[in-house]
């Protein structure tokens, strides 16, 4: 019997090797990778809740889909993310009011001045019939599906001068989200609005392009505010939830037992970013006063009457209908 060759018996042994290699590479290599962006740091929950998803998607999916998070804008600004959920160079994000934009006026009831009394009313607003209503009008009017929502912290205003009335507000030029609603409200207000991507503020700030902005605690100490801002007004103007959406197209190109895979993941999500959110809240406002920022009150009831009349006079009647719902809700 002929003996092969010792040479030969090698060069076999390992391209067997190498196929086995490449053969378990292709398992393990995921079908879908799915791209998450959002605007917040890697502190933020915003951000631990999404590893927390794409680490859920992975495990029920026992692989085939990995989701790969970009936090700190790094798929690019809002709106242009926005812009990639529907050409397909981004597939999940975080956003809220900012969806008006896309002809969808129901979108800014998530955000509206004003409309949400406190967390149990945002709950019973977003988790309730009302939410589904808002999130089925996203997805018909834009394509962009709600798989989860998180409460956010109120919006208050900041400052290097203390504001209690809106007449103190008069020639403060204030940087607000790309939102008509909040131009319109903080021009009624008195201030001079100026709409600026998140990621710009901190130097707007620091140069005195700006004089103020307003948002919640969480990204006012993520972003490093309190560095250049000495007052936050606690007009809790807004108290707001935003939410996760993925890209239609995408969500329906999957398989059903991968679409189940990624609802069952983002109800995790919602369910730890909340968890987060109680206790990151409290930390945030106590972070702040070490840092030194000074809390004022401020006369809410004359924010709530100037804000109401700029809310109403922006509204269309089906904005403002849903908006007296919302207002019912108990």
């Amino acid at each position: 019997m002929q003996t092969m060759n010792p040479s030969r018996l090698t060069l076999l042994f390992l391209l067997l090797i190498q196929l086995w290699s490449c053969s378990a590479s292709s398992e393990n290599k995921p079908e879908y990778v799915l791209r998450f962006g959002h605007l917040a740091n890697n502190q933020h929950g915003w951000h631990l809740a999404s590893l927390k998803f794409a680490e859920e998607v992975k495990k029920r999916s026992n692989g085939r889909i990995e989701v790969k998070v970009y936090p700190n804008e790094q798929l690019g600004k809002e709106m242009d993310v926005l812009t990639g959920l529907l050409v397909g160079s981004a597939d999940i994000m975080i956003t809220g009011e900012s969806l008006q934009s896309w002809s969808l006026p129901k979108a800014i009831l998530c955000a509206t001045p004003f409309a949400i009394r406190d967390s149990e009313h945002l709950k019973k607003v977003a988790g309730g019939p009302l939410g589904k209503e808002i999130e089925q009008h996203i997805l018909d009017g834009a394509g962009f599906r709600p798989i989860a929502w998180f409460e956010r912290g109120a919006r208050n205003l900041t400052a290097n001068r203390i504001i209690r009335h809106p007449d103190d507000l008069q020639g403060m030029i204030l940087r607000v989200p790309p939102v008509s609603l909040y131009v319109d409200t903080w021009s009624t207000l008195g201030a001079k609005p100026t709409p600026m991507a998140f990621s710009e503020v901190f130097t707007a700030l620091q140069q005195s392009t700006i004089h103020g902005q307003e948002n919640p605690f969480a990204l006012i100490k993520d972003a490093g505010l309190y560095e250049v801002q000495k007052y936050c007004m606690l007009t809790s103007h807004v108290k707001s939830w935003a939410y996760v959406v993925m890209s239609g197209k995408k969500y329906d190109s999957l398989p059903k037992d991968l679409q189940n895979v990624i609802d069952e993941s983002a109800k995790i999500m919602q369910e730890y970013e909340h968890e987060l959110f109680l206790v990151q809240e409290k930390k945030d406002y106590d972070f702040l006063v070490e840092k030194g920022m000074e809390f004022i009150e401020v006369d809410i009831e004359a924010f709530k009457a100037a804000a109401k009349e700029a809310v109403l006079e922006s509204f269309d009647e089906e904005q403002t209908d849903l908006l007296n719902r919302i207002q019912q809700v108990k």
